[in-house]
């Protein structure tokens, strides 16, 4: 591997441009800037107050830090003490705070975690799960670790040593600690950058994915590092609420690589009316990944946007798992998006596809492996041809290590350097299709259904949220049943439920045994927002899908006071 072998001596290197920013959205067209030199001082000494404190090489350290410099003075700064960093997600959904100290303290359980980093807003309540769990060090300000003393002696890091932990989604199970090597970390990046056109030091990226989440923190952080270039960051909450935010800082910084989730371009294209001011012909890759793609969703983008500059082959499927670092395949950038039609039914049934051009259903390229990668559909451990469906391999240097000290669970997936991503694909022409994930699938009166392509036949449909929507199977009268939960934008009634089913009888060609629409936020979801559909069908079968309770200002001043008594407990 050419480049740094370590994310430490990335940052070394980086820190030698004095051209390359990097900028933290603190209010809407304001910036906090840094120079990757600024980043190595700070980190060298949060190494150095790590190392007072008692953290040993080897130890495994948590983030629970929002977007901003903190988390990189968090995560290098552990990386230069000879620590592990795992950044896990910051209580974002308030209604659903016990689920957050409850999963937080089970994974911090799981590193075992030697101490938690975070902020002082979020110290109280990160004391629930830092002390459940009883982590020796507790929660540490990162401003408090600031000091003015600077590590002297800085590691030096084999590329195969462990470089960070991060959770796989949980999407269909409980989250899972991926172990990944400062290997892992760079190639992956290093062929990521390679897709670039061009130069890769002419390119510059906004993102505005959570650092705690694989896409942020490789497909952002670490590419943006090792390239260097300068990279704008948005709060993720920020372009929740204002989605505009993002299109914004692409048309004022004229940076061309951007990253996100199916849904945040369907966001846009809802939600963004004002384009004035607004110029995005300069933004040259706009990848979509981490959730289905969907063929509507992109078009509607690219013509809502193609009158302020946008255009159509930047828009670039992609597909990738934590479990192999971040990416596996990439679309090309000089052609739009490509898509199959077929007839779904026979395609499900017969598991093979075959093109129709005269059928509606459609598929979407994910792309090729990328340089060094390489993918194979198997059934029954046995590579099968073209068209055919099964399950997708992986191989190449993003392939994890394994899961984080469970050697049994690692060769489940992993054999012969090959990985089982659990994901069921085809491949035509050389391009990858998804087609649901096998722990997902549904299978009713023999037939298999992508719950994804139920789910995505009501992305239109007036009332419902956009992307919020579960499809599962349940017993019912001695065979299987399908059931459909949704939210709503307002109040449900009964012209929306005769909608839904209306719409799923015209487009997927079934009756569900049961509908049902849920008050916005019921589904449970994963850190990166992906609805966790085995949970919502095992919390619908058990009576206990509701609606979150959102906590006022007292409760959570409540909260956070029991949580800084609980640290203060544990440190007498």
């Amino acid at each position: 591997m050419s480049g740094p072998q370590s994310l430490v001596e990335a940052l070394r290197l980086a820190a030698g441009f004095s051209d390359v920013e990097l900028r933290f959205q603190t209010h809407p067209g304001d910036y906090e800037t840094y120079l990757y030199r600024d980043l190595l001082g700070r980190a060298r000494r949060v190494a150095a107050s790590l190392q007072a404190k008692g953290i040993k090489p080897g130890d495994r350290v948590a983030l629970i830090l929002p977007t901003s410099v903190s988390f990189y003075d968090a995560f290098f700064g552990v990386l230069f003490a000879g620590a592990v960093p795992c950044a896990l997600y910051p209580p974002v959904r308030l209604g659903r705070l016990q689920e957050w100290k409850t999963s937080t303290a089970a994974m911090l359980r799981r590193l075992p975690a030697a101490a938690v980093l975070t902020d002082g807003r979020l110290l109280g309540l990160v004391g629930h799960p830092t002390a459940a769990a009883g982590v020796p060090l507790l929660a540490l300000r990162v401003n408090d670790l600031l000091g003015t003393k600077a590590l002297q002696l800085d590691p030096i890091p084999q590329s195969d040593d462990l470089a960070c932990v991060q959770f796989s989604s949980g999407s269909t199970g409980e989250p899972k600690p991926v172990a990944l090597s400062h290997y892992n970390m760079i190639a992956n990046a290093q062929a990521i950058m390679n897709t670039f056109p061009g130069d890769p030091r002419r390119h510059s990226g906004v993102s505005w994915l959570p650092l705690y989440h694989d896409m942020g923190l490789v497909g952002a952080l670490v590419v943006a590092l090792i390239t260097p270039a300068t990279l704008t960051l948005l709060p993720p909450e920020r372009f929740i609420a204002r989605p505009r935010l993002w299109l914004e800082a692409l048309s004022e910084s004229g940076a061309t690589v951007s990253v996100a989730p199916n849904f945040a371009y369907g966001l846009c294209a809802d939600r963004v009316e004002n384009l004035e001011g607004l110029d995005l012909s300069r933004w040259k890759v706009a990848l979509c990944g981490a959730e289905p793609v969907h063929p509507t969703t992109l078009q509607r983008f690219i013509e809502r946007f193609a009158k302020v500059g946008f255009s159509a082959p930047a828009l670039t499927p992609v597909y990738g798992l934590a479990e192999a670092t971040l990416a596996v395949t990439f679309s090309s950038y000089d052609k739009p998006f490509t898509r199959l039609r077929g007839n779904r039914k026979v395609t499900e049934e017969s598991r093979c596809f075959s093109p129709d051009e005269s059928a509606d259903d459609e598929w979407v390229s994910v792309g090729k492996p990328l340089a060094g990668h390489a993918v194979q559909i198997r059934r029954q451990d046995e590579p099968v041809d073209e068209g055919q469906i099964g399950a997708v391999w992986v191989s190449g240097p993003g392939v994890m290590k394994g899961y984080l000290d469970d050697a049994e669970a690692t060769a489940k997936v992993i054999q012969d350097g090959w990985l089982d991503t659990g994901d069921e694909c085809f491949i035509w022409k050389q391009e990858l299709y998804l087609t649901g994930r096998s722990k997902d699938l549904i299978i009713l009166r023999g037939r298999n259904y992508d719950p994804a392509a139920i789910e995505q036949s009501l992305i239109d449909l007036e009332g419902l949220r956009s992307g919020c929507v579960a499809a599962f199977s349940v017993e019912a009268k001695e065979s299987e049943g399908l059931v459909v939960l949704a939210e709503a934008h307002g109040q449900p009634s009964e012209q929306l439920l005769e909608a839904m089913r209306s719409v799923l009888r015209a487009r997927v060609g079934m009756d569900p045994a049961a509908i049902e629409v849920l008050p916005a936020g019921s589904l449970p979801r994963t850190s990166s927002g992906k609805i966790r559909r085995s949970l919502a069908r095992q919390l619908w079968l058990e009576n206990r899908l509701t609606k979150p309770n959102q906590p006022g200002v007292l409760r959570l001043l409540a909260e956070s006071f029991q949580g800084h008594r609980k640290l203060l407990q544990r440190r007498l």
